[in-house]
């Protein structure tokens, strides 16, 4: 049975790793010319992720590139006084296994783990599919039609297999206030194992430095009054936008909006955006991670929910031994809650980041000050929702699957194929 994954970022390889344990045939396409390599930011994985990275036998790559950022350190705007906060600290409150990597290292991890039993089509991407009783014939912008099983939705935020199969993103998407900017900056403030930054009223600007970065990352989140008008390849426009924002605010601000800003290797800016669908299937067709479920970059957990729902999306499909009408269903009922609370939890975490009010800021600061001093239990009431909230990641139970191969083996080329490691360009 030959599954097409689009998508070669977390949640691609993730299913694609777990659907090869099973015994599907798995192509992966992925529109960029390589493997990612553009910088990235920082992301968390929380126990069920971390367990599944576990079950994937990564456990010790993932650990050894783990950012190793120990503290924050913040000021508030028009003051030069830091207030610090150990990250280990913190994150035990959230979650009692947790690992911070680099997006870019983590992707890396997972095609280094599946390079050689799936085949990666890199450069290219799907312009159209016609879903037939039999399969889904899928035309690639680049290489030769071919003819699937079943087609999977890994792209990311801007899917463009859910705007071919489902509609435009506008139908979907809901903006929860806030955006988001990273971008790669020499490491001229020297930071090793700390994140450094200020924090005002509706804007926050931190900089962070990693234990395998030879440069730096400078991330912006910010809530205006309301959506800005922007296009998403616009980033002229979108630098202007940044400026604007964070204009008056001190520190290391000026500098980092100048000619860091201006210089930079790197540049990402987007809304904080969930997604919202009824469902994410239709026909042979479903989504995972982002593309289905994005509970809002930076403040929803998003990769821990993409690498479980790629796990669940794998071990459904496995179950049902590859049929779709009782696989997806399942999948969807399977992750549906984990889903709901993550989008709960990422308007109030929004709210609680980038305070609207000079009360929610002095909130914060007394909050980070408390935490460094009392009990566990007592910190993650006083970051909110009463502990429950917090710890969402570690309150789900992951589903047990299949230990071996479901399905009989094909090649996701036929018998005469080339290596799957080799991009049919």
């Amino acid at each position: 049975m030959r599954i097409l994954i689009s998508g070669a970022s977390v949640a691609g390889p993730v299913l694609a790793y777990w659907l090869n344990h099973y015994g599907f045939a798995v192509t992966v396409v992925e529109r960029a010319p390589a493997l990612r390599k553009a910088g990235g930011h920082a992301i968390d994985l929380f126990r069920p992720a971390m367990d599944i990275i576990d079950k994937m036998g990564l456990v010790k790559p993932v650990q050894a590139r783990k950012t190793g950022t120990e503290w924050l350190a913040f000021r508030a705007e028009n003051s030069d006084r830091p207030h610090e906060l150990e990250i280990g600290r913190l994150m035990r409150i959230v979650s009692d296994r947790h690992v911070e990597i680099m997006r870019d290292d983590l992707g890396e991890i997972l095609h280094n783990a599946t390079r050689h039993d799936v085949e990666y089509l890199f450069g290219d991407s799907i312009a159209a599919m016609a879903e037939s009783a039999d399969g889904v014939a899928v035309t690639f912008e680049r290489g030769p039609a071919r003819r699937f099983d079943l087609v999977i939705g890994a792209d990311g935020m801007h899917s463009n297999v859910r705007r071919l199969v489902f509609g435009a993103e506008s139908r979907f998407s809901t903006w929860i206030g806030a955006y988001l900017a990273v971008m790669s900056i020499p490491n001229y403030l020297g930071l090793r194992d700390r994140m450094d930054g200020i924090t005002g009223v509706n804007r926050m600007v931190g900089v962070y430095g990693g234990a395998h970065m030879d440069d730096a990352r400078a991330v912006f989140m910010f809530r205006p009054a309301a959506e800005l008008d922007y296009h998403h390849r616009d980033v002229d426009r979108q630098k202007e936008l940044l400026r604007r924002q964070f204009a008056g605010l001190g520190w290391e601000v000026p500098r980092l909006l100048g000619e860091e800003l201006e210089h930079a290797s790197t540049f990402y800016f987007d809304s904080i955006t969930q997604l919202r669908m009824d469902t994410w299937s239709r026909g042979r067709v479903s989504l995972v991670g982002d593309a289905g479920y994005c509970p809002g970059p930076a403040v929803g957990g998003s990769t821990s929910l993409a690498v479980v729902g790629a796990y669940v999306l794998a071990g459904e499909l496995a179950e049902a031994r590859g049929d779709h009408t009782r696989a997806f269903p399942a999948y969807e009922r399977e992750i549906g809650d984990y889903v709901r609370r993550s989008r709960a939890f990422a308007i109030g975490a929004a709210k609680r980041l980038i305070p609207g009010t000079r009360l929610g800021l002095w909130s914060l600061i007394q909050g980070v000050r408390l935490i460094n001093h009392v009990p566990t239990p007592a910190a993650r009431a006083l970051v909110g929702l009463g502990g429950r909230g917090i710890r969402l990641h570690d309150e789900i139970t992951l589903k047990d699957y299949p230990r071996g191969p479901a399905v009989k083996k094909d090649h996701p080329r036929g018998p005469a194929a080339k290596s799957a490691a080799t991009p049919d360009l």
